[in-house]
């Protein structure tokens, strides 16, 4: 390989490393154990570029390089380091094998079946029958209140549409940091979604932290069209991250597993 091609190929995996950061985090459920596992993607290809160079584009390359490393590992997840996490693990022992990957890697990095069946080294229809699954048993396995944080109203309605779609009950829409205050207060949610630019230019962001640090730990999902602002490897990054514009299956699959890495112990019924 020459100096030339060793500078393209880092080029290509520097732009595509947020994103296997995010799809790292989202699968093995937290952030310091998905960058671990990036950091030995990066490893594995310092020792042997050749898979990149191999793929059919430096995106599926770099993914399939990861699979191998995580699968060789036993598919770990997070320790439970409290009761919440190892409510989490529990459910995700109850999962078929490999369908929350195949999920991850279509609805949320938007892979086609042929390019997950190189990622994963299986068939393409084997890949739409996991999806399948993942997405039956992760929104079978808990429902919750979801808290929507967005000042487009055509936007924010898709959201709930999507939401109530899969049988989960919406607290209401908030479209400034100061309404969502308010509104997690009259009815705590065991989910937030939120954009990150609201309507009298606070930031979703700072909303988001006002909940928390007044209610303690709620999952969130955040909806940005710039999701390099929040992937810089300073902590803590949202482990569910969905990029504008965005699609209903990247929701569903979001809000399914953001649920489902809360223990049905901190639902609030």
């Amino acid at each position: 390989m020459t100096t030339s091609e060793t500078i393209d190929l880092s080029q290509a995996v520097a732009r595509e490393l947020p994103y296997l950061r995010r799809y790292a985090r989202a699968l093995t459920g937290s952030q310091s154990s998905g960058d671990r596992y990036a950091a030995a993607t990066l490893e594995s290809l310092l020792v042997d570029p050749s898979v990149i160079s191999a793929a059919a584009s430096a995106k599926v390359g770099l993914f399939h390089t990861f699979h191998l490393v995580w699968a060789s590992a036993g598919a770990p997840t997070a320790e439970a380091e409290d009761r919440m996490t190892a409510g989490a693990m529990a459910h995700m022992a109850a999962l078929t094998p490999n369908s929350r990957e195949a999920l991850l890697l279509h609805a949320i990095e938007g892979f086609d079946h042929d390019e997950i069946a190189a990622i994963m080294q299986t068939d393409p229809e084997d890949v739409a029958q996991l999806i399948a699954t993942a997405n039956r048993e992760m929104e079978a396995s808990v429902t919750g209140k979801v808290m929507v944080i967005e000042d487009e109203a055509i936007i924010a309605m898709d959201i709930v549409d999507i939401v109530t779609s899969i049988g989960h009950s919406v607290t209401g829409v908030a479209r400034t940091r100061d309404g969502a205050l308010a509104l997690a207060d009259k009815t705590l949610p065991d989910l937030i979604l939120s954009d990150i630019q609201l309507a009298d230019n606070s930031s979703g962001v700072d909303a988001v932290n006002d909940i928390l640090a007044r209610h303690g730990d709620i999952p969130v999902i955040f909806i940005t069209a710039f999701p390099e602002r929040l992937l810089t490897g300073d902590k803590p990054e949202p482990a569910f991250l969905i990029t504008k514009p965005f699609t209903e299956e990247q929701v569903r699959s979001a809000v399914s597993q953001a649920m489902f890495f809360a223990s049905t112990e901190t639902l609030h019924g």
